[in-house]
Formats: structure tokens, C-alpha cells, sequence
């Protein structure tokens, strides 16, 4: 089955309808292009990131259910919430974020390589000059980076890209700081694209496409928080209950 190719040269250059993903397995949609802020701002405003690996074309997906988290829904278990009590960590927001797209592009037990190629790595670090993507960071006591995440926001929708941890438990304190934030900030929906059990601990659920492509042209217009974002201390995470409604 074919795939329809992107020409690199001319970055205006339409994505196929979203819808056409059906047509192939795992909802690729698809293939080269380039990674231009232009053309990954376009992307993400109709439900399409890129996906691939070292020695493949650039591959774009928009898979059919979507896995998204709601910041007023994420899942607090006692544990977690033991330890955001107890603060053994400082949080910050981009303040890092070279280092932490790095530290998401590091080898993990359970992969040979890595979706973040240096091609990847660069994109994203220019979508985040030009204020549209951000970094959590985690810090220990010592001053390590141990965990955090990244992602792109395009008006009131933040699309999460990937996290890590190097200590139990930190890429989940930087989740529950993003998603306090969101809630105070007025996001609806963080996406995250795929399943796991990870994310689905958290709170994550599945939407359809049609559903995730409504909340896009409904919230990615409206203006969002401005960059570069910094952690508000009256936001206080350890005491935050998000079901009970409101994000103040």
C-alpha cells in the first residue's frame, strides 16, 4: 500500500487528510518532508507528528484512538502524593530544555535506539527558541538533572513528546507540574499520543480522532500562556486536588 511522499522543498506543501490514516496500520499517514517549525506547527494543529528512527524517512502518524490526559483528571496515587509532600526535589519549567531533550534521547533498558534522531533533537530545540516548545525539570538535591519531560503547546492544547527518569518517580512529580499549571492556565488536554501503561496510570484515556481533531480546532486558536514559562510558587502541587474541580 502506498504512502503519500512530502516534498521537502516546498514546506507549504499539504498534509493528506488526517482521515487517510485508517488506511494503514498504527494511523501512518505519511513520509518525508522536513521538520521546519513551519511544517511542524501545521502538523500538530491537525493531529499529525513525526515518528521514526535513524535510517528511515520522516514518518508522520495520526493514530486512531488517541491517548490524551486531561489536567484536572491526572491520577495522584498516595505514593506520589507522599513524595510531592515531602519536596525532596525542585521543579523548574525552561530552564533546561536542551539537556532534558537530550537526557529523553538517551538509551533505555527496554529500546535498541531512539525516535529522537539528532535531526529530531535540533527541530525541536528550534520550535523551543521560537517559544512554542517547553521543558519540566526535575532537580535533586544536588542539583542533577533527574527527570523531566518536554513538548510543543499551540494555543491551549500541549503536546507531550516524551519523558525520563533517572530516579523513581520523577518524570511523574513533572507531569503532575505541568498539569497544575495547565489546570490554572486553562488547558484543556495534554496529548500524548500513544498508550502506555505509564500514562495510563496517570489518568490517561483514549478519544477518537474525530474527537481529539475537535478539541484542536476548538482550543489551538486561542492564545496561551506566554513564553518562556516559569513555575508559579502559589500554584502549590502538594496540596492540589484535581478532582475537585477548578484549576486555581
Amino acid at each position: 500500500m502506498s504512502i503519500p511522499w512530502l516534498d521537502p522543498r516546498d514546506p507549504e506543501s499539504a498534509f493528506p487528510p488526517a482521515d487517510t490514516a485508517l488506511r494503514h496500520p498504527d494511523g501512518l499517514l505519511a513520509a518525508g518532508g522536513d521538520l521546519s517549525v513551519r511544517r511542524l506547527l501545521r502538523a500538530y494543529r491537525s493531529g499529525i507528528f513525526p515518528w521514526y528512527e535513524t535510517g528511515q524517512p520522516i514518518l508522520w502518524w495520526s493514530p486512531d484512538p488517541r491517548t490524551v490526559l486531561l489536567p484536572r483528571a491526572v491520577r495522584i496515587r498516595r505514593s506520589l502524593r507522599k513524595r510531592l509532600r515531602n519536596r525532596p526535589w525542585r521543579v523548574t519549567f525552561d530552564c533546561a530544555f536542551d539537556r532534558t531533550i537530550a537526557a529523553c534521547a538517551g538509551p533505555r533498558p527496554y529500546a535498541d535506539g531512539t525516535w529522537i534522531t539528532p535531526e529530531m533533537l535540533t527541530a525541536y530545540e528550534r520550535l523551543h527558541e521560537a517559544g512554542h516548545a517547553h521543558s519540566v525539570e526535575v532537580w535533586n538535591e544536588a542539583e542533577r538533572l533527574i527527570g523531566g519531560l518536554y513538548g510543543v503547546a499551540i494555543g491551549r492544547v500541549f503536546f507531550g513528546e516524551s519523558m525520563f527518569s533517572h530516579e523513581s518517580d520523577a518524570s511523574k512529580v513533572a507531569l503532575v507540574h505541568l498539569a497544575r499549571h495547565l489546570a490554572a492556565w486553562r488547558y484543556p488536554l495534554i496529548d500524548c499520543q500513544l498508550s502506555s501503561p505509564h500514562v495510563l496510570s496517570l489518568g490517561a484515556v483514549p478519544v477518537t480522532r474525530i474527537e481529539f481533531v475537535a478539541f484542536l480546532v476548538r482550543y489551538c486558536p486561542l492564545e496561551g500562556h506566554p513564553s518562556p514559562w516559569e513555575v508559579d510558587p502559589a500554584l502549590d502541587v502538594a496540596a492540589w486536588d484535581p478532582g475537585a474541580g477548578g484549576g486555581q
